[in-house]
C-alpha cells in the first residue's frame, strides 16, 4: 500500500516499521512533526519530549545500550546542544539502531542562523544519510539504523526544510521485531575514561574505513547515466532541483553521504567532460572531490546562501553556460498587497510584558521564541537574541560588564526548563542583580504547541507532575520571585518596577495561556467610541494586529479581536470599551 507522506511523516513510518522501541527529541520546527507521528504508534514505540536535546540524544542512547532501537530529533541548532553525547557516543558504541534525525533550515525560515549538519557527521566519525524525498525518507531511517546496529556505530539522518514538509507517495510495509533488551556489562566498551578512551579512538578510525567500504557499493549511492558532457554530483533536496535544471546531465546521486564513497566519485569523474556539485549550504562534497584531485565547479555557479530553489539553479546554467543571469522581475501584484510585518498574535500575552518594558529605560536580552517578536516596532523591546537560555545568562554578562542601565533577560517556558535554570543558577551563585521575566504562556508555542515539564501533560497527553518555575527559581536561590497576569497592565508595571529598583535577583513569571492554543478569545472584544476617540494613536503602541489605524480613525477590527483588554487599559480618553457594555 502507498499513502502520500510528508518527510517528517515518512522518517516516523520508518522508524516504526524498522522496530524502535524508543523515540525522543525537543521540538523544533523544521523537524517537529517527526516524533509526533512516531508517538501515534503507541503502544508499540514509547516517546517523549524531553526538556532539551542534549537530555533527549542521552535518552535515547542509553537505550540503546540496552539494545533497543532508538531514534533522536531535532533541529539543525539543537545538534550544538547534543553535540557533546554524540561525539563520546562515537567513541564508545552503541548495541540497538541509533540515529539522530536533524533537520536543517536552509533559508533560515524559522531559524537564527544556517548551519550544515553534514560537518556534525565528519566532526564525530559517524555516517551520514540524506534523503531527497519522503520515499527516501524512510527507506534511508531504516537503512541508517541497519548500519549502525551493524558497526556499533551512532548515525545521523539529516533532513531539510523542504525534505522535511513536502509531501510525496511512500511504499508502506510492515512492522519488523524489535531486539532483545538486556545491557550487558562491559566497562572497557562502554566507560571512555582514558585507558579504556585511547583503544576506542583507534577503533573508530577503524569502522570508517568499514563504513566507506559499505558506502561504495550501497544502494542508496548511485550514477545516473545521461549525456557524458555534464556530471553532477548532489545529494538531498538539491538532487531534485538538479535533475529539473538539467534533465540531460549524468547524476551521481549520494543518499549515504559519508564517509564519502571515494571510488564511486572518481568513477563519475572519469566518466564525464565536466563535473560540477550542486549542494545547498557548506561545500562540503565539493572541498572533499577537490581533496582528491579532482576538478570540478561548484561554488563558482552555485550559491552556498539560502536555500537553493529551481529559479536560483536556472540562473546557475545560464551563468555556466555564459549566458548573462536573468533579472527576476517584481511581482505586479506586490503593491497591491497589504503589509502583512511580523507581529504578535492579537490577544497574546507577551504583548503586555514587552509593552511594559517599554516604559523602562532597561536592556532586554531575549531568547529563542515567538516572543523573539518584542523586537519589532512598536513594541520595540527586545535588544539581542543568541540562542536558547541566553536570554538568562547574556544579561548576567551585561551586568558583570558594568552596564549602566538595568538588564532584563526575557525567556519562554518551554526556553527555561531547556536552558534557562542553569543561567538563573549563575545569576545567584555569582551574586548578579538582573532581573529575569519567564514569559509562561503554557506551551511550546512556536514550533506547534508542544508540551514541556511545566505543562503537566506527556507527549502523549497523559497527565504528569507540572513542574513550577517558581519553586525552580527559589531553588536556584533566587530570594524574589513573583507572578504576574500580563493582561493586568497597572499590576504588570508596578510588579517590574518593583523588581527593577531591586538590588538584587528577582524572577518574574508572567503566566497567562496561548490564546491559540487555548482556541478561545481571552475576553470580551473591544470597540472603538468614535465620538470619544481622540486619535492620540497610543493605542497603536501595543502593536495589536486588531488595532487599525486609517486617516487619523482608530477601528478594532472585531474577526481579530481576541478580547485581552490593554488596549482599553492604555486609552487616555476612555474610548475602548467592551462590547458587551455598548
Amino acid at each position: 500500500m502507498r499513502k502520500l507522506l510528508s518527510g517528517n511523516e515518512a522518517i516516523a513510518r520508518g522508524a516504526y516499521e524498522a522496530g524502535v522501541t524508543i523515540g525522543t527529541g525537543y521540538p523544533g520546527t523544521p523537524s517537529t512533526e517527526i516524533l509526533e507521528n512516531l508517538a501515534r504508534y503507541s503502544p508499540e514505540v514509547y516517546c517523549e519530549w524531553s526538556p532539551n536535546e542534549k537530555v533527549a540524544f542521552e535518552v535515547a542512547a542509553g537505550a540503546s545500550l540496552a539494545g533497543a532501537r532508538s531514534i533522536v530529533t531535532m533541529k539543525h541548532v539543537g545538534l550544538n546542544v547534543a553535540a557533546d553525547p554524540l561525539m563520546t557516543l562515537s567513541y564508545i558504541s552503541v548495541e540497538g539502531g541509533f540515529v539522530a534525525c536533524v533537520a536543517d533550515d536552509p533559508g533560515m525560515h524559522s531559524s537564527q542562523n544556517e548551519q550544515d549538519t553534514r560537518n556534525y557527521a565528519r566532526f564525530a566519525r559517524v555516517p551520514l544519510f540524506e534523503p531527497a524525498d519522503s520515499q527516501e525518507a524512510k527507506d534511508l531511517l531504516m537503512l541508517a539504523l541497519s548500519v549502525s546496529e551493524e558497526f556499533k556505530t551512532p548515525a545521523i539522518l539529516r533532513s531539510t526544510t523542504r525534505v522535511s514538509h513536502s509531501r510525496s507517495l511512500v511504499e508502506l510495509g510492515e512492522r519488523a521485531g524489535g531486539n532483545k533488551i538486556g545491557f550487558v556489562k562491559n566497562p572497557p566498551r562502554f566507560v571512555p575514561i582514558p585507558v579504556w578512551g585511547r583503544p576506542m579512538r583507534q577503533r573508530v578510525e577503524e569502522r570508517l574505513k568499514e563504513l566507506q567500504a559499505l558506502s561504495e557499493k550501497s544502494p542508496a549511492n548511485r550514477i545516473e547515466w545521461r549525456s557524458k558532457g555534464l556530471g553532477i554530483i548532489t545529494s538531498s533536496i538539491a538532487y531534485q532541483y538538479a535533475r529539473e535544471v538539467w534533465p540531460d546531465a549524468s547524476v551521481l546521486k549520494l543518499g549515504f553521504s559519508y564517509p564519502f564513497p571515494d571510488a564511486l566519485i572518481r568513477e563519475f569523474a572519469q566518466g564525464v567532460d565536466r563535473l560540477l556539485v550542486v549542494e545547498e549550504l557548506d561545500p562540503f562534497i565539493e572541498e572533499h572531490v577537490k581533496a582528491l584531485r579532482i576538478s570540478c565547479q561548484g561554488r563558482d555557479f552555485v550559491p552556498g546562501i539560502m536555500e537553493l530553489s529551481v529559479d536560483r539553479l536556472l540562473q546557475s546554467r545560464r551563468l555556466m553556460e555564459g549566458r548573462e543571469a536573468i533579472r527576476k522581475e517584481e511581482d505586479p501584484y506586490r503593491e497591491l498587497l497589504p503589509p502583512r510585518p511580523p507581529v504578535l498574535c492579537p490577544g497574546c500575552p507577551h504583548r503586555g510584558v514587552f509593552y511594559a518594558l517599554s516604559r523602562e529605560d532597561v536592556v532586554v536580552t531575549g531568547d529563542i521564541g515567538c516572543y523573539s517578536l518584542g523586537a519589532f516596532q512598536p513594541l520595540d523591546r527586545m535588544d539581542s537574541i543568541l540562542c536558547m537560555g541566553a536570554g538568562v545568562s547574556m544579561a548576567h554578562g551585561m551586568e558583570k560588564a558594568g552596564e549602566k542601565r538595568k538588564v532584563v533577560g526575557v525567556v519562554g517556558d518551554s526556553t527555561f526548563f531547556h536552558s534557562g535554570i542553569t543561567g538563573l543558577l549563575d545569576i545567584v551563585y555569582n551574586k548578579g542583580h538582573s532581573t529575569i521575566i519567564v514569559l509562561d504562556n503554557r506551551t511550546t508555542a512556536m514550533t506547534g504547541h508542544q508540551d514541556h515539564p511545566g505543562t503537566g501533560r506527556t507527549i502523549s497527553g497523559e497527565p504528569t507532575v507540572a513542574v513550577s518555575i517558581e519553586d525552580i527559581g527559589r531553588a536556584c536561590g533566587i530570594k524574589r520571585v513573583r507572578t504576574i497576569d500580563p493582561y493586568q497592565l497597572d499590576d504588570a508595571r508596578e510588579a517590574i518596577k518593583e523588581e527593577l529598583a531591586a538590588l538584587e535577583p528577582s524572577l518574574i513569571v508572567s503566566r497567562a495561556p496561548c490564546p491559540l492554543r487555548e482556541r478561545r478569545r481571552v475576553g470580551a472584544m473591544r470597540t472603538i467610541l468614535a465620538e470619544e476617540c481622540r486619535a492620540c494613536e497610543l493605542c497603536l503602541s501595543l502593536g495589536c494586529p486588531a488595532i487599525e489605524g486609517v486617516d487619523g480613525v482608530m477601528k478594532i477590527n472585531q474577526t481579530l479581536c481576541a478580547g485581552c483588554g490593554l488596549c482599553e487599559q492604555i486609552c487616555p480618553a476612555g474610548a475602548i470599551v467592551s462590547r458587551e457594555g455598548v
